[in-house]
């Protein structure tokens, strides 16, 4: 018996290969693996969205509760809504004193920076004093005054963030900063989630963490398919349902849309995707931008700034990507799909409502 799995951004997971069969793993050499027929998966509810983890590798279930803990721990450091957290005790002490981080989330504060740096101020950690404004995707979402967001805008700014490598700590400079990992934080989690697999010798499975979906190893040694087939949402429907796919095996494929969060106010639709330069929602011709890359960290934050650029700018700063190895997919309003030079071959359009550019 064979099956094929399908997975779609934003828990579309479909069918894809399985049955029982061996291969050699170069993190096991000389052993054989083998892999059951109906895969191990696990579903909960963390980060506002279903997480669910899947493992191929037989006798490897119980490596599925350490994915979720590793989620979990994550969450907790990393979250703007729990109370406590190292998050809330950095923005507590904005404009008062550094806050020395756990060793484990320090690579986050770095990633953020980096972003913050070198997206020509489409991303911005300090993003904080603005979405908490807005607060989409939580029940007490609102259309500020604009005297509110012109008042916040000049604590977003990541050059008023001072990192100190060698004791590890962050200080805000101005009182009322807050840093916001919400376009970055789902990525460094499913890094941190693969890492668990392979420590554990997981060689085949899937991490999905909403939008964000990592593929590990193989879609099914037996079936002799080295690819997984990762579908990309089709923001016009429900999830499940997509425009085309692209075949990748050891990589992340993260997507930021206007379908997902979003806040419907006197008729407008605000999505939960926020300009650092104006404090408002962005407004442009797209409706999703996909990121594929090696780590999920740099979808995350990629997906956010290329969806700020708009299309023409976003292609020309992804396409500079490529010796990275990071590619991208275009959604407009005019159900246009756009992919940059490295895509060419691999994505495949399955829905011809939308029409594949060149």
């Amino acid at each position: 018996m064979k099956k094929r799995i399908y997975l779609f951004l934003l828990l579309a997971i479909v069918l894809a290969a399985a049955g029982v069969g061996y291969f050699y793993s170069s993190n096991q050499s000389n052993n054989q693996i083998k892999y059951v027929d109906e895969p191990y998966t696990k579903n909960e509810f963390l980060m506002g969205t279903i997480c669910t983890l899947t493992i191929y590798d037989q006798g490897k279930q119980a490596v599925l509760n350490k994915g979720m803990a590793t989620i979990k721990h994550c969450d907790d450091e990393a979250t703007l809504t729990k109370k406590g957290s190292v998050l809330d005790h950095i923005n507590e002490n904005a404009g008062i004193k550094a806050v020395k981080v756990p060793k484990d989330f320090w690579p986050l504060i770095e990633k953020a920076m980096y972003f913050s740096k070198n997206s020509n101020d489409s991303f911005d950690m300090a993003i904080g004093a603005v979405t908490n404004l807005w607060q989409i995707g939580l029940p007490g979402a609102r259309v500020p005054a604009d005297s509110e967001i012109k008042a916040a805008l000049p604590l977003v700014n990541y050059r008023d963030i001072v990192l100190n490598k060698k004791h590890r700590t962050v200080f805000l400079k101005k009182k009322g900063m807050r840093l916001d990992f919400g376009g970055i934080a789902k990525g460094y989690i499913a890094d941190r989630v693969k890492e668990t697999f392979e420590k554990n010798h997981v060689t085949s499975g899937i991490i999905s963490l909403g939008g964000n979906i990592y593929v590990l190893g193989q879609s099914h040694p037996s079936t002799g398919v080295r690819k997984w087939h990762v579908g990309i949402q089709n923001p016009d429907q429900s999830r499940g349902s997509s425009v085309g796919y692209v075949q990748e095996s050891d990589m992340s494929v993260v997507t930021a849309g206007t379908y997902e969060q979003y806040l419907i106010a006197n008729g407008h639709k605000y999505i939960y995707l926020m300009d650092p330069k104006t404090g408002y929602p962005y407004e442009n011709n797209l409706v999703s931008v996909t990121i594929v890359s090696k780590r999920s960290v740099d979808g995350d934050a990629l997906s956010n700034a290329a969806f700020d650029k708009g299309l023409q700018a976003g292609l020309a700063y992804m396409n500079k990507k490529n010796r990275a190895g990071i590619q991208a997919i275009f959604i407009t309003k005019a159900n246009k799909i756009y992919i940059t030079n490295g895509l060419k071959g691999n994505f495949q359009l399955t829905d011809h409502k939308y029409k594949l550019m060149d």
